[in-house]
């Protein structure tokens, strides 16, 4: 496919970025230490770290990983932790000691905590208390030999670190009890690293940064080996997709999603390129506690999914928050659907910026230009990136242009670029089934339209087929959550003997008294009757990811016929 979309850009961005800037993460990290050393960098719980602070921590956690026995070069370590200070100062130390960071979901059973761990060959964790019980029950099995506690209060100063930790473990009781041999304690390792000799390592580009876990929701989690240069790219393409608005040292970034999700610790590395302050949010379930923080700040910049945008605008006080400096709000990991946008615009006087991307692509893909309204499309490729919609049998297809039948111009988007992943960890096979002649098969489905800009109808696995017909429940779920009784809704498919597959929505009602009737009435009037919920389920929470993300397999696997 030619590409047509280059041209469409906004005035100063660029078609290519320079993926070669720096050697590794490493080498941008002590430029921005050196750069932004007063500025503050990341604020948590009441407590802000300069750059200068970050620098000094994350060089003793480094010091302390390097005089570990075993710790070389390239050696894996885990992190288990919701967003708090503790984790850019471990998340940095690792990269600073040549090693290898495996982000982990501090909400893992003992089962999916076991398996990355052996999967990785994670030789060392840094987990935060609360969840070191499950730890307990699997690291026998795994080759876990150094763990590395801490509570989340230990980066707090004293008194307030006491006073945290003690009514989390003894007042609120969230810590189960638990009994790791050869634990230490994160300030206990600070403590030793700060007298240990440091030695920098001279990080290749290729070599793996991050090995980043996706597909716990689809199968067997797959372990994406990010190189340090699928990272550096990432961020200079989102970076200069942002450089016409960010000014250095001025910006301020709400960051609710957790650092250990590709997106969240990709976008808040980006934003450190410009020096800004990072707020971490610890529960951003607790809607009112993050409405309040964010009333703290005359923020700039903010990241989230569609949930979380969804209840921030049901939550009382968020209208009333001070909007006047925000510049971009991102929205990724699902799509955005078009009644939060508009409501969102509404609100706060900006638009919702939707973005689109992958782990296997470190993650960005593709965005809308920042000035540009939400319009349902995920926007342009990034630069450097070129976009390819193929079949089934991997043949390209033409350009959506607006006449002929849409469905012959959609099928799987295809994506090429430097933040394109090295592959799966110790997994071949998927890789083989992914990477295609230096194509990334995303697993979404979509059509380009003549401006170059990338529509997602929906993830192939999703699609219902509905007596032969394609349904995809993005389209169903912007109908049905116009209508004014409903809070959030997904839809799934259901079988069905006469059709083969039907169509199920299910609903958190913002109207208690909102029944089925009214829903299918209402998307009777703007959807084909094979589109049609042939079944509605009312529930008073949908399943979730970390992140907001709704699981739609979760609630297929509950549906019945």
């Amino acid at each position: 496919m030619d590409k047509i979309w280059l041209r469409n850009y906004p005035a100063g961005i660029p078609s290519e970025i320079d993926a070669d800037q720096f050697r590794s993460i490493p080498d941008l990290l002590d430029k921005l230490f050196a750069r932004f050393a007063d500025r503050p960098a990341y604020h948590n719980l009441g407590r802000t770290l300069s750059y200068a602070e970050l620098e000094r921590l994350s060089r003793a956690f480094a010091a302390f990983l390097q005089g570990l026995p075993g710790m070389t070069r390239g050696e894996r370590v885990a992190i288990m932790s919701p967003n708090l200070l503790q984790y850019p100062v471990v998340l940095f130390g690792i990269l600073r000691a040549g090693m290898t960071v495996v982000n982990v979901n501090p909400l893992y059973t003992p089962r999916e905590l076991e398996h990355q761990l052996k999967d990785s060959g994670a030789r060392a964790i840094v987990i935060v208390e609360n969840f070191a019980r499950t730890l307990q029950q699997v690291i026998a099995g795994t080759p876990v030999r150094h763990v590395i506690t801490t509570q989340i209060g230990d980066l707090l100063p004293i008194p307030k670190r006491w006073l945290v930790n003690f009514v989390i473990k003894h007042v609120k009781k969230m810590v189960p009890a638990w009994h790791v041999d050869g634990a230490i304690t994160l300030n206990a390792a600070l403590e030793r690293g700060r007298s240990a000799p440091f030695a920098p390592v001279d990080v290749n580009s290729d070599e793996i940064t991050f090995l980043q876990y996706t597909g716990g929701t689809t199968g067997v989690a797959k372990g994406a080996m990010l190189t340090h240069r699928n990272i550096l790219a990432n961020l200079e393409q989102t970076g200069v997709w942002i450089s016409v608005s960010f000014k250095e040292g001025a910006e301020i970034v709400i960051a609710p999603l957790p650092m250990y999700h590709i997106f969240c610790l990709t976008s808040t590395l980006s934003f450190m390129k410009w020096g800004s302050l990072s707020v971490l949010i610890t529960n951003p379930r607790d809607l009112p506690a993050l409405v309040k923080e964010m009333g703290q700040w005359k923020f700039t910049a903010m990241t989230g999914v569609n949930t979380l945008f969804n209840g921030l605008l049901n939550t009382p006080g968020f209208a009333q928050l001070d909007f006047s400096a925000l510049k971009v709000v991102v929205g990724g990991g699902a799509a955005v659907l078009k009644p939060v946008a508009e409501r969102w615009q509404q609100v706060t006087g900006h638009h919702l910026t939707e973005a689109y991307g992958l782990t296997e692509a470190a993650p960005g893909a593709c965005a809308m230009p920042l000035a540009a309204p939400w319009d349902g499309t995920v926007g342009l490729p990034l630069p450097s990136t070129d976009v390819s919609i193929r079949d089934d049998n991997f043949n390209e297809l033409p350009v959506w242009t607006g006449a002929g039948e849409i469905e012959k111009h959609t099928g799987e988007l295809c994506i090429r670029g430097p933040q394109v992943m090295k592959g799966y960890w110790n997994n071949p096979a998927e890789t083989a089934e992914v990477l295609c002649a230096g194509w990334l098969k995303t697993g979404d489905i979509c059509h380009v339209d003549a401006l170059g800009r990338v529509t997602i109808t929906d993830r192939k696995k999703d699609m219902i087929l509905v007596s032969g017909f394609n349904v995809y429940p993005n389209e169903v779920e912007s109908i049905v959550s116009a209508h004014p009784g409903v809070l959030e809704c997904a839809v799934v498919a259901v079988p069905d003997d006469k059709t083969g597959e039907a169509v199920k929505v299910v609903i958190v009602r913002k109207d208690p008294e909102l029944a089925a009737e009214d829903v299918i009435a209402h998307c009777r009037t703007q959807l084909t009757s094979y589109k049609l919920p042939r079944q509605v389920e009312f529930r008073d929470v949908l399943p979730k990811s970390p992140i907001g993300k709704i699981l739609r397999r979760e609630l297929r696997d509950h549906s019945t016929t």
